[in-house]
């Protein structure tokens, strides 16, 4: 392996003990044609998972132990930053994804000349309901949002160019609009159909538990892409929408002697409601931007590696703060 292999994997695992072996013999059957390394983040499994993984003897295996459970997003982000290959192919740990996928994806991104290869589970080996339906849905959602016209932003196997994939800046749980993120600076983007396989070790980390996050998530999007730059357009729209209401109705009961007072007091309570309401939606989309903000002006990660191994050897340890 050259000091800048060919293709980088970035495998994520959290608590997935007894898939680590066959998903590494899988990846390296499937690219042993190629110049790849492999990067294992163990995002703070509470399991044997790290233990399995320093057992594999692979001199092209490199384990990030995170300090805890960051999240998909601060993983993917620790792997992406450790690649050193000119390409960067992204998977979950769970034996879902298939490592055969990865060679024509390449090649779709190098003929394509393309940033990003997005999979496509076309034939998706989930449960129906607490998992397709919903992903159909916020699919759905998302292509009527932001107007990318990917319809599984769920799926984990992508590929990236290096370079591009380096500038992507993952924070919260946005891992699963890594292609909106890149589509709004400029990527260029291809979606392919990759196979999905069941789950056989272990239980899915996902359920219905998440829409909500994938909600407010989607939300900040939408104000990333229409009003970052211009977030008088939104905030002042909607302030003068509210005055002049306000306004209109208070002078309306004003001159309206009879009103009627229970109406009034509910009428009242109403506007208080809608206004904490947008207060909050406010100060969330603030909140995270000052947090963007904090990190990206320092060069601070969202993540600590807690230590560093090759070739089941521990190396070196980093704190990245």
């Amino acid at each position: 392996m050259t000091d800048h292999p060919y293709v980088s994997v970035v495998v994520c695992a959290y608590n997935e003990a007894g898939n680590s072996k066959p998903l590494v013999a899988q990846i390296t059957a499937a690219l042993q044609t190629l110049d790849y390394e492999i990067i294992y983040v163990n995002d703070g499994s509470t399991d044997t998972t790290l233990a399995e993984l320093l057992a594999i003897q692979h001199e092209r295996l490199t384990i990030l132990d995170l300090q805890k459970n960051y999240g998909q997003s601060a993983a993917l982000a620790a792997g992406i930053s450790a690649a050193r290959g000119q390409f960067i192919a992204t998977m979950d740990g769970d034996q879902q994804n298939d490592p055969l996928d990865i060679i024509p994806m390449l090649q779709v991104a190098e003929e394509r000349d393309v940033d990003l290869v997005v999979g496509h589970r076309h034939n998706r080996q989930d449960n129906a309901w607490l998992r397709r339906l919903p992903s159909r849905l916020a699919n759905s959602l998302i292509r009527r949002a932001v107007g990318l016209p990917i319809s599984d932003n769920g799926c984990a196997l992508k590929i990236f160019r290096a370079d591009f994939a380096k500038r992507i800046g993952l924070y919260g749980e946005l891992h699963r609009f890594i292609a909106i993120l890149a589509h709004f600076d400029g990527a260029r983007i291809v979606q392919v159909p990759v196979r999905h396989h069941p789950r056989r070790i272990g239980q899915s980390k996902y359920g219905l538990g998440r829409t909500g996050r994938v909600l407010s998530d989607l939300l900040l999007l939408v104000f990333l892409k229409r009003y970052l730059n211009k977030p008088m357009h939104l905030f002042g729209g909607l302030g003068l929408s509210l005055l002049v209401s306000g306004l209109c109705l208070a002078m309306r009961f004003l001159w309206v002697t009879d009103a009627n007072v229970n109406g009034l007091d509910r009428f009242a309570v109403g506007i208080v409601w809608l206004l904490a309401g947008l207060q909050f939606l406010a100060f969330g989309l603030v909140l995270d931007l000052q947090m963007r903000t904090y990190h990206e002006s320092q060069g601070k990660k969202n993540y600590i590696v807690r230590r560093t191994y090759r070739a089941s050897v521990p190396m070196e340890s980093v704190a990245l703060y």
